[in-house]
């Protein structure tokens, strides 16, 4: 087999991975544009040291991403950075086809975003450690090495981040008819400029958090507490439309019919505990996005 033949075949071999791999990156680093560089570095190191001699080239492949993930999450963390939730195909990526499952259970992670402000809460550490054994089944005697510890320490790692995990509050303690019920009222609470009724809906440690497209049109990044979330959202959200995004109640700002900023809802006891602004372009073209009562929206540009 020639050079150009056993390219060809190591391209093939990686593209068969990359929606797993991409799937494992973005639940470490909870960015999908971060995720696609960690995917092009895997490739990068596959490209160059070649896949003689690997028998599970997806579970050495696997071991690559979560130990590149783990240095991304460290290097943001002592440069204290906030991830930049946008999907941005990286120069290895040839896919030009529909979005594949896994890429689609992303996007619904990244609405909701409940299980990534929890994960956000663990140490580098622990986050890879729950992510890589309780997400997607990799033994803790293939997780230890990554992190340079004893499978022993790993799955304690993975055992303190499950605890975090499953006593934080998440946004599917509401069943989706009362989900939409709580939308529809915080919509028309801004629509009619009722501070206190908003209020009402908002928990008093509510967060709202937006991305870097929405800073950059004038948005605070974070906005913490009742009060200041609803003088917040009555200066701007007046136009908001009811929509389901990836099948989740949430509301658009869509101008033209054309969604042009999301509002996804994190929703316990009965309040809404969060609400995560995201406007990237690149983000919002893999969304499935219906304002109620108009049909399908057309997907962001």
């Amino acid at each position: 087999m020639d050079d150009e033949d056993e390219t060809a075949l190591l391209t093939a071999r990686f593209e068969e991975n990359r929606n797993h791999l991409r799937a494992v990156a973005f639940r470490i680093l909870g960015s999908l544009s971060e995720a696609d560089d960690a995917v092009q570095e895997t490739w990068l190191r596959l490209s160059r040291s070649g896949a003689d001699g690997v028998e599970n080239l997806g579970g050495w492949l696997t071991t690559v991403i979560g130990r590149i993930s783990l240095d991304m999450l460290r290097t943001r963390a002592s440069r204290r950075e906030e991830p930049l939730d946008t999907y941005a195909p990286g120069p290895a990526d040839s896919r030009t086809g529909p979005l594949g499952p896994e890429h689609e259970a992303l996007l619904t992670d990244a609405v909701s975003s409940a299980l990534l402000v929890v994960l956000d809460t663990l140490t580098p550490a622990e986050r890879l450690a729950f992510v890589l054994h309780d997400l997607f089944a990799m033994p803790f005697t293939e997780v230890a090495p990554i992190l340079e510890r004893t499978p022993a320490a790993a799955r304690q790692l993975a055992s303190r981040a499950r605890r975090r995990v499953r006593d934080a509050p998440t946004a599917t303690d509401v069943d989706p008819v009362r989900r939409r019920e709580i939308v529809a009222a915080f919509l028309a609470a801004t629509r009619d400029g009722d501070f206190d009724a908003l209020l009402a809906l908002l928990d008093p440690d509510v967060v709202v958090r937006a991305d870097q497209a929405v800073v950059k049109a004038g948005a605070a990044g974070e906005v913490r507490g009742a009060a200041a979330v609803a003088r917040t959202i009555l200066g701007r959200a007046k136009a908001l439309r009811p929509a389901l995004v990836n099948g989740t109640a949430g509301a658009v700002a869509a101008p033209g019919g054309r969604p042009r900023v999301v509002f996804g809802f994190t929703i316990t006891g009965g309040r809404i505990t969060g609400i995560d602004l995201r406007a990237a372009p690149e983000w919002l073209g893999g969304l499935d996005v219906t304002i109620l009562g108009d049909g399908p929206a057309r997907r962001g540009d």
